[in-house]
């Protein structure tokens, strides 16, 4: 029972650290991304495929925040 109640105060908090984390990185690295491409636009085209690929590993780690909350709640219930 107790595992129960810790999970209903812990849950809220590690879905919020899963998805700030990587918000904030998604955020900077756009941000970097766009400025550089506004001072050299001839370099959008080297910088894109890395930029993308970078993007689906930040997504990776919010995901990966996710699936562990989902695997902790499901250990505590049973």
């Amino acid at each position: 029972m107790e595992s129960v109640v810790a999970l209903s105060y812990g849950a809220p908090l590690v879905v919020g650290l899963a998805t700030i984390g990587p918000g904030i990185g998604l955020g900077l690295m756009a941000a970097a991304f766009f400025n550089s491409t506004a001072r050299q636009p001839e370099i959008q085209g080297k910088l894109f495929v890395p930029f993308i690929i970078t993007l689906g590993a930040i997504e990776l780690l919010g995901l990966l925040g996710f699936a562990t909350f989902f695997l902790i709640s499901l250990k505590a219930t049973a």
